[in-house]
């Protein structure tokens, strides 16, 4: 196989003509030379193909660049052409680029005099000749024959050809004093006068790479052993803090993951509310850039976390386990797929530590680790699942499993048991045994893309380099803890070129070209923080509309003529814009702008009416989707004085407005039993479960965006070294009851087993049988009595306390209400307040707001409604209704069918004269109208 290289893109003939229509008008100047060649034998190969030359010679250019307004001027046509921000007026010797990696390399001119000048020195080798004289130039030294030149220099990856902080290999392009500098990157630091931009979006929308989903696992159900997590460092005004990850407990008494704030000495089994944290505090935390991290004192020793490092939770090695699994089954979903088109699928594995893959015994000789067993054992699982049979029926699985995985690691020679051995190590990825690895991987590409290949499954340590990639990775896992700003589109990159197949020529299209990648953290954080890596990357700015974002759309003139609408009309449409609050003083896009493009509402002046599709279509790109609650829809509801007013409505709140207080009584024995029976009837308690999810990611102008697919998938977790706690103080604390009254609910469950299977969901699971029980005996004992005539809640509330709805729930411009919207939280209340809106017996009505409350034991109750009706003028009824979907106690959730219950007791007690309102459930006004 030989790979094939594309010369006829369209994206490469844009960048050319980028380039070379900034010299349109110079004068042509020439020269010819004479080209000769070697005589070659069948065994090498040389090729003239794109080298310009004649019968007479070589073509030379000797371009003399003038810096005028021709050229500032064919530089902002450029611009305009390509959509970038247009260049000020160009000076004398203006930068453009160079392709030389080794720049650095060539040494120091200072240096150089100095050997010159010491007769020993000149005569050693040195690693400064570009700047010394030499017989082989004709005395002349390299560096002046470069600078009579005058070169046109073409950087590739100029940020690492700078030379970083020292500026070596900034000053050493200088040196040559070059015509202009043209600089090729994706991820430039420094920018000189834009000519042509494939950014990532770009890519991604023109199919160029492969699209991006990631297969997510987060862990369910598991909280059973102490878990920290840093998330990030801080040190503002003087205060250091830490933002950490931990298991905490809730009012409600669940546990869950969150994110909290800790300082130096801050207990966290205090700030956890979790006896699971006893003895566990924070230490040290450090701030300094480039050395940040947390000292976690835990029983018996300290563990010191970088960003993005954990400490405890449920076992890794589980979890790495079923991701060494699930990259096997993606991959060979793929090779079913792919393999009859001639492609090779390749997979990726960043591990944390090279000997987890390969060990070595007191002799020297290489042993596999844990994560080369746990990939053998799974492949061979794989291999005799019946979906893949197609894929092993002449395959020796005893062998086979060896042969298909291998890791690239960077060499360090030791002597081990009396002989000298190669040892692979850990390394950061920017060293010379880094090199040699990536070396190796690139010399070998083209073999390793081969069926006659038997790898397809590769462990790295630290292979994130720029050229580090392969165009038939279509997997990567990740399980490197070295958590870095940009570790996931570094990831990511190592497997985005699109595929080749056995011919080496390239396959389009996303129905071929899909990366998966594995990851531990939901696909909703995976997007966020793709997204966040990219802008900080590549500085691409997602949702923000650029004032030259309009310069290129096209306009056409009386005549016929098509032109750009270009730079200074693209910055006045960008002020309109600001101006009418669709983005703000930065161009980020604001909600308005997204309700604008969704209903067709977008104001545009006069002068750009023409030019509105193709203005909405680039604000489409840029705005992404509208989330339907946000602040900017949020409303104040005003009050209908003339219903609140009215004496129909003083009426009606006169029947309700009372306050009352309540007291219990329950039998002991029977709510013991009915725990008891609650407990024994609970849900299954299962073990701790690794949750799959998979998400396409679609990256655009406005943003990373996840969409769920299909691909979920739910595997049982085998935690070890679990340490029971304490169950009777647990649920003690929880329920209130007594130690022997939980022994023995507890036992006569016979529900105890399932403790140690998943503790921390035994005890929620037992604690809330057992309280539920506990509101179920309390609300069939309530007794409601009203207070005094001092203690109600007053009509002038309605005025003082603010309400506030979202226009996506409102029903609007009501007339009977005491509201003039009506503020509705389900399809059952709007078709109610509209049905009360239409009905001529309904007089006046209110819903009821947050703040009109009925004490129970189960907490506040909020009723749905207060209604006054007026049959045909000869009675008036006054009723509270709660609006429901069902009418059967069954149907309701325990709390909230408890609550009613108390809501009945309490309007019961509030009775005051013949005609009092009543207290009903209601899916519909018809029972209250018609009786």
């Amino acid at each position: 196989m030989k790979l094939h290289f594309e010369s006829d893109l369209p994206y490469q003939a844009a960048a050319i003509e980028a380039v070379c229509d900034l010299f349109r008008g110079q004068e042509v100047c020439r020269s010819v030379f004479t080209v000769t060649t070697q005589a070659l034998n069948d065994s090498r190969q040389q090729s003239f193909e794109g080298k310009q030359f004649t019968a007479e010679g070589g073509i030379g250019n000797a371009l003399q660049l003038i810096i005028d307004e021709e050229l500032s001027e064919n530089l902002q046509k450029v611009q305009l052409r390509n959509g970038l921000p247009p260049s000020d007026l160009l000076n004398a010797r203006q930068l453009l680029n160079f392709t030389v990696g080794a720049i650095n390399k060539f040494g120091d001119e200072t240096a150089a005099a100095a050997e010159e000048s010491d007769d020993a020195k000149r005569r050693e080798k040195s690693k400064n000749k570009m700047y010394r004289a030499s017989e082989k130039t004709g005395g002349e030294r390299p560096i002046d024959l470069i600078r009579n030149t005058h070169p046109i220099l073409i950087v590739d990856e100029p940020q690492s050809v700078d030379g970083g902080i020292d500026g070596k290999g900034k000053r050493a392009l200088e040196r040559m004093d070059p015509l202009c500098t043209l600089r090729y990157s994706a991820t430039h630091i420094n920018k000189h006068n834009m000519v042509y931009r494939l950014d990532a979006v770009d890519a991604y929308e023109q199919k160029l790479v492969k699209q991006i989903e990631v297969a997510a696992a987060t862990v369910q159900d598991g909280n059973n052993k102490p878990y920290v997590k840093l998330l990030g460092v801080s040190n503002k005004k003087g205060v250091i803090a830490a933002s950490i990850e931990v298991d905490r407990e809730n009012s409600a008494g669940a546990v869950r993951r969150d994110a909290i704030t800790v300082q130096d000495g801050f207990d966290l089994e205090q700030e956890t509310g979790r006896p699971l944290y006893t003895n566990i505090s924070i230490g040290e935390i450090r701030t300094a850039k480039g050395d940040q991290f947390l000292e976690l004192k835990v029983p018996g020793s300290e563990v010191f976390l970088r960003v993005g490092e954990a400490w405890g939770d449920v076992d890794v090695s589980a979890v790495q386990r079923e991701m060494i699994r699930r990259t096997i089954k993606e991959h060979l979903d793929k090779e079913k797929r792919l393999r009859s088109i001639g492609v090779k699928v390749l997979s990726l594995f960043f591990i944390d530590e090279v000997a987890k893959y390969r060990k070595y015994d007191e002799l020297g000789n290489a042993v596999k680790g844990e994560y080369a067993m746990m990939f053998e054992e799974e492949y061979k699982r794989w291999a005799r699942h019946p979906d893949y049979q197609s894929l092993f029926d002449e395959i020796d699985l005893t062998t086979a499993a060896d042969e298909v995985h291998n890791g690239y690691f960077s060499i360090d020679k030791k002597k081990i048991g009396g002989k000298t051995v190669e040892i692979v190590k850990d390394t950061s990825g920017a060293t010379a045994a880094d090199d040699d690895t990536y070396n190796l991987i690139m010399r070998e590409k083209e073999k390793l893309l081969s069926f006659e290949s038997p790898l397809k499954f590769i462990f790295s340590h630290s292979a994130l380099k720029e050229g580090w990639d392969n165009p038939n990775i279509f997997q990567i896992c990740n399980f490197s803890t070295r958590e870095t700003e940009r570790w996931r589109r570094q990831t990511i990159g190592r497997g985005l070129r699109l595929c080749v197949n056995q011919k080496g020529e390239r396959l389009r299209g996303f129905e071929i070209n899909t990366l998966t990648v594995i990851a531990t953290e939901s696909y909703e954080q995976f997007a966020e923080n793709l997204q966040k890596d990219i802008e900080k990357d590549t500085g691409i700015q997602f949702g923000v509309v650029q004032d030259h974002e309009f310069a290129s759309l096209t306009v056409t003139q009386g005549s016929g003529e098509v032109s750009s609408l270009g730079f200074d009309a693209s910055k006045a449409l960008w002020g309109h814009l600001k101006a009418q609050g669709y983005i703000n003083d930065k161009g980020k896009v604001q909600d308005s702008l997204k309700a604008a493009l969704k209903d067709g509402s977008l104001v545009l002046p006069a002068n750009f009416e023409m030019q509105r599709a193709q203005i909405a279509a680039v604000l489409k790109k840029l705005s992404g989707k509208l989330e339907i609650k946000n602040a900017d829809e949020r409303k104040h509801i005003a009050v209908r004085k003339s219903v609140l007013l009215s004496p129909e409505f003083r009426e009606l709140w006169d029947r309700i407005k009372h306050k009352t207080t309540y007291r219990v009584q329950f039998d002991n024995e029977k709510l013991i039993e009915q725990c008891i029976e609650a407990l024994r009837d609970a849900p299954s308690v299962t073990k701790t479960r690794l949750q799959w999810r998979k998400a396409g990611m679609t990256i655009g102008k406005a943003g990373v965006e996840a969409t769920e697919k299909a691909g979920a998938d739910l595997v049982a977790l085998n935690e070890s070294n679990i340490e029971l706690p304490d169950l009777l103080t647990e649920l003690q604390d929880r329920t209130q009851l007594t130690r022997k009254t939980i022994v023995r609910i507890l036992t006569e469950s016979t529900r105890l087993n399932d403790f140690k299977r998943n503790p921390q969901q035994f005890i929620e699971l037992a604690a809330d049988a057992i309280n539920r029980c506990k509101r179920l005996a309390l609300v069939d004992g309530i007794k409601y009595q009203r207070l005094g005539d001092e203690h109600y809640y007053s009509q002038a509330l309605f005025e003082t306390e603010e309400l506030t709805g979202y226009l996506k729930n409102l029903v609007q411009d009501t007339t009977k209400s005491v509201y003039e919207h009506v503020v509705y939280e389900s399809a059952i209340e709007r078709d109610f307040a509209e049905a009360l809106e239409k009905n001529d017996a309904i007089k006046v009505y209110a819903k009821l707001p947050g703040w009109f409350k009925v004490p129970t034991p189960l907490g506040s109750y909020n009723p749905d409604w207060a209604v006054l009706v007026d049959r045909h003028g000869q009675e008036r009824l006054y009723f509270v209704v709660e609006t429901k979907s069902s009418l059967f106690d069954e149907d309701l959730r325990n709390r909230e069918g408890g609550k009613i219950k108390c809501g009945a007791a309490h309007f019961k007690a509030i009775e005051i004269d013949k005609n009092p309102a009543k207290y009903v459930k209601a899916i519909n006004i018809d029972g209250l109208v018609i009786g």
